[in-house]
């Protein structure tokens, strides 16, 4: 029986996109399940004990900086280090994640994160969202329409506040029978973790 894990993401989050290959190649090597679960971001650092990184100390936003770079150029990925779409609200767009089905809401949220950090793209809008979901080979115009609701906006709030209560403060974290792993630096444990 394949195991599940739970990966709770931002999908603005530089670190997430960065961990989009290497994650597929974990989940098509093992056969595991995953929930995709974006969560809120400003309520995340905001209940968490996080600092978005505009305002974290001139140390810490540089240190992040060098190592988004270390990071890129490691894996050979290609980055924009700063979009010009960055921060922005993801909330539409994580609804047309949870509005996806299990297998669409991998493709979206994979391409979403792409498009912040590859293709300048803005995720707060709309229609950009709609593009990305039809160049993904999906119905943007119908996940538009069936996320763009209270209920959908509930369930994400509802995810986040579960997160929260499981210690969930950043992304992206993977989960796996009751253990977390936070970073992708952190797919080699997880790998490990789904094979024990």
């Amino acid at each position: 029986m394949s195991k599940t894990v739970d990966y709770y993401h931002f999908l603005i989050s530089p670190w997430s996109y960065l961990a989009i290959g290497r994650f597929n190649e974990i989940k098509q090597r093992t056969g595991i399940v995953v929930n995709y679960l974006p969560i809120d971001v400003p309520t995340t650092f905001g209940s968490m004990g996080g600092v978005p990184p505009a305002k974290r100390h001139p140390s810490r936003q540089r240190f992040r900086m060098d190592e988004l770079k270390r990071w890129s150029a490691h894996l050979n990925i290609p980055m924009n280090f700063t979009p010009a779409f960055f921060p922005v609200d993801q909330t539409l767009a994580a609804c047309m994640v949870y509005a996806a089905s299990a297998e669409q809401s991998a493709t979206l949220s994979d391409a979403i994160l792409s498009a912040v950090w590859r293709d300048e793209k803005d995720i707060s809008d709309a229609d950009t969202l709609v593009t990305i979901a039809n160049d993904s080979g999906l119905d943007g115009a119908a996940l538009l329409a069936a996320a763009d609701n209270d209920a959908m906006r509930k369930k994400l709030m509802d995810t986040t506040a579960q997160a929260h209560e499981l210690d969930v403060f950043g992304s992206p974290t993977y989960s796996i029978d009751g253990e977390l792993f936070w970073g992708q630096d952190r797919l080699d444990f997880l790998e490990r973790a789904i094979n024990a």
